[in-house]
């Protein structure tokens, strides 16, 4: 191998290695919670870069973001494999696709996104006028999490219209919870999440005896 050979895969190494600290410097910094944490050249002062280093791995603020929620799917855990396996009960399936998400929904890695979110413009055309591959990211993540779900009770005969309901509410209804648990409600969140399973699997189950 040439020299110049070497010496870029080197350079390559540096480069993934300084894309990836400031990706996770940038999960750290939102997961704090401070509103001002969501500024990418705040980010950058904080792993001693700048800002022309941000442009140069991502290209411009978007690209950021959309990096950072990129790097947060990654990893993020998913549903067990055990939720799709042919036999297992509904109520199985349900409650472990509950207990996955409120495993997601209380890490740092969510209180970062949330953080971010709430940053972004919540109207979706304006979202997608100022942030285009931002907000791809985020329209990507509701398609992945469709098909998850789909894929979960694929093997039962259950109503894919109200899969697709379930699947629509069920983001909603954890961070519910999970905002509950946060804000140090009485409630037992365990029992919620029964509750939330029960009525999940009873909504699913009228579809299979039709």
């Amino acid at each position: 191998m040439t020299v110049a050979g070497t010496e870029g895969r080197r350079s390559n190494r540096r480069g993934m290695a300084t894309r990836e600290n400031m990706l996770d410097a940038a999960l750290r910094s939102l997961a704090s919670g401070d509103p001002g944490a969501v500024s990418a050249s705040r980010i950058a002062k904080e792993i001693g870069a700048t800002w022309g280093a941000v442009k140069y791995q991502f290209g411009d603020v978007d690209g950021f973001w959309a990096a950072v929620l990129h790097h947060s799917a990654q990893r993020r855990g998913d549903i067990p494999a055990t939720v799709t396996a042919v036999g297992a009960p509904l109520d199985t399936r349900v409650a472990a696709i509950i207990d996955t998400l409120y495993d997601g929904l209380t890490s740092h890695h969510s209180r970062a996104i949330e953080n971010l979110r709430a940053a972004l413009p919540s109207d979706r055309t304006e979202l997608e006028r100022l942030f285009p591959r931002t907000a791809a990211e985020l329209s990507s993540w509701g398609d992945t999490w469709l098909l998850a779900c789909q894929h979960a009770f694929a093997d039962l005969d259950v109503d894919p219209r109200r899969v697709r309901e379930v699947a629509a509410f069920i983001p909603g209804a954890m961070r519910g919870i999970v905002s509950e648990r946060q804000l140090g409600s009485y409630y037992d969140p365990d029992e919620a999440k029964r509750g939330l399973t029960n009525a999940i699997v009873a909504y699913l189950e009228q579809s299979q005896q039709r």
